[in-house]
């Protein structure tokens, strides 16, 4: 079985992961079990770069705000802003403190620089404006789609006005409480307000889909396809907050369904630009049902990568990252019998293995289960090997 093993095991790079695909998916996903390591973002990064190189790929989209994510777009693709300002104002979850993604905005800006439109690598968060705390305003994502839309057509067409938005929206605060995270009688998702911005949202999208042949006429594609960012985050913000004053049993589900649906509308419109590299923890790009056990209990729902997958078919791709240790987090040695622990026999620091194969060499061979003394990571579970197109594997991290 060793043998075997060792058959399934490549050298991490571009090649070695096209290698164990049919062809250039349209979304590659390259999931990680835990967040903010920059030896991970560093390998993300390699990855990227000889995926820009050497196939084609010209997108990379990540576990972040999406509307956030517009302020390093526009700094990588025309260099609005500075390097600062834009990882300081385009990365949600702190995370343009991490020196890879810093690293990460500097190479794609250095790479565009006096290359044609065609040529030039974007940026694109895929996530809500969700924080684990809590969901933002839809006042960003609203008002902006209403501006877009108010340049374009004829007044009569609009179904409101800039003012009766911002009356119905109120004050920011009363959408951005923590508290309704936990406590549904604090979230204003379902008041008379928000119930009214649910049905003038719905019409403004109608109106953007109505007025598509005029308006990309008009304005062009990239203001088209970034006003059909802000319908989309706004319905779903809406969505979500009603959602949070849901006093079910079933009310944490359909909040985490809610995220991995608006992450997947997301994706689905980087995937219609072209080949792109994705780049989230690994149980949002999963093919199977993700699952976590919150305050009120277990809760389940379909994965962003399940969805894209279920519609793209062959041109989605999941490689998963697995890992060893992250000893300063308190992870240490796998035990022998888990699947980390198998790969951490081998003797590469870092490899890339295909998955089925990995999974047929394996064969009936019972597998622990790893558990993790850290919250912020989660093992790899070994019943998902068969339904993943490849596997990294990190044997240590060490400490940023």
């Amino acid at each position: 079985m060793a043998t075997d093993i060792k058959d399934a095991v490549r050298t991490v790079d571009a090649a070695a992961v096209m290698g164990l695909l049919p062809g250039r998916p349209r979304l590659l996903a390259l999931g990680e079990p835990t967040h903010g390591e920059d030896a991970l973002l560093g390998l993300r990064n390699e990855l990227f770069r000889q995926f820009v190189e050497q196939e084609g790929y010209r997108t990379i989209a990540i576990e972040s705000d999406c509307l956030m994510g517009l302020v390093v777009d526009d700094y990588v693709t025309s260099g609005t802003g500075t390097l600062d300002e834009a990882v300081e104002r385009g990365f949600s979850h702190a995370w343009g403190s991490l020196a890879a993604n810093r690293e990460l905005v500097r190479w794609m800006r250095a790479h565009n620089e006096g290359r044609p439109a065609s040529e030039r690598v974007r940026f694109a968060g895929f996530d809500g404006p969700l924080e684990i705390s809590g969901a933002a305003s839809p006042r960003q994502a609203l008002t902006a789609l209403h501006g877009y839309l108010s340049t374009g057509v004829d007044a009569d067409l609009l179904p409101c006005t800039a003012e009766t938005l911002d009356r119905l929206l109120g004050a920011d605060d009363r959408w951005t409480d923590p508290a309704a995270m936990t406590d549904p009688a604090r979230s204003v998702g379902r008041s008379a307000e928000a119930g009214r911005l649910r049905l003038l949202a719905d019409e403004l999208v109608a109106l953007l889909d109505a007025q598509t042949p005029h308006l990309i006429t008009a304005t062009g594609r990239d203001d088209w396809d970034r006003a059909r960012l802000y319908g989309r985050t706004a319905t779903g913000l809406l969505r979500y907050h009603h959602g949070m004053a849901d006093t079910s049993v079933a009310r944490m589900a359909r909040l985490c369904a809610s995220r991995d649906v608006m992450m997947a509308h997301n994706l689905l419109a980087v995937a219609a630009r072209g080949p792109a590299l994705v780049h989230a923890h690994n149980s949002h790009l999963q093919r199977e049902r993700s699952t976590m056990r919150m305050w009120q209990g277990p809760v389940e729902w379909w994965s962003a990568g399940a969805l894209v997958s279920a519609q793209l078919g062959a041109e989605y791709a999941f490689v998963a990252t697995a890992l060893g240790t992250i000893r300063h987090q308190g992870v240490d040695t796998p035990a022998p019998d888990t699947l980390e622990g198998v790969l951490y026999a081998l003797p590469e620091d870092r490899c890339v293995v295909d998955a089925p194969r990995l999974a047929t060499a394996l064969g009936g061979t019972p597998l622990g289960s790893r558990v993790s003394p850290w919250f912020g990571y989660a093992p790899f579970d070994p019943a998902h090997l068969e339904n993943s197109d490849g596997l990294v594997f990190v044997k240590d991290v060490p400490q940023s």
